[in-house]
């Protein structure tokens, strides 16, 4: 009877294997070692202070106002401490067409911005979500030299079990950096 013999090939190729798998173990053993165990997660409002408007500004009229109403959505329904309205403020500010801007004194604002913020919570109120008009439904148009641009953004407010819709029209101004500015709002009719 002769005795079989495993071929030196297939001895290697299983040797080969196992070093590989053994390596890939070895690897995701490490991995998971230098994974940090409590990474930081950031809240709504410093995820939106984040964002850096200079080299990050939304492109589209719509995108300017989906960024706004998260801003808006931190004002209303988050505790957050006097700097942070601060910075939420400010961030806003950068979004608002210049002449809509310089309508008030940035301290005056920021003072509005806080008895605002006081009132809408202390009735009890939330912004549960929003929504923006589709693209499709945003009004393009010139006027005086400039290019606006206008478009609708449901709040659903929420006081304690029911919900509101309340309705907003955005006008936007595109600048001389082609960026779409908030140049007024007012409440939908």
């Amino acid at each position: 009877m002769k005795r079989f013999k495993t071929p030196r090939g297939a001895f290697f190729l299983l040797l080969a294997v196992g070093c590989v798998l053994l390596a890939y173990y070895l690897l995701t053993l490490e991995a998971q070692k230098n994974k940090p165990e409590d990474m930081v997660q950031l809240t709504p409002v410093q995820e939106i202070l984040s964002r850096d408007l200079e080299r990050n500004y939304p492109n589209t009229p719509k995108e300017v106002i989906r960024y706004y109403s998260e801003l808006t959505k931190c004002f209303y329904n988050y505790e957050h401490s006097e700097e942070e309205i601060r910075q939420l403020g400010l961030k806003a500010l950068e979004l608002y067409d210049k002449e809509l801007a310089e309508n008030k004194d940035q301290d005056k604002y920021l003072g509005d911005l806080r008895r605002e913020i006081i009132d809408f919570k202390s009735k009890g109120f939330t912004i549960s979500s929003y929504s923006t008009s589709p693209s499709t439904d945003v009004f393009y148009f010139s006027e005086d030299g400039y290019d606006f641009a206008r478009l609708y953004c449901t709040y659903y407010i929420r006081s304690g079990t029911a919900t509101q819709p309340l309705e907003e029209q955005f006008l936007l101004r595109i600048d001389e950096n082609g960026h779409w500015k908030i140049y007024g709002w007012d409440e939908a009719k």
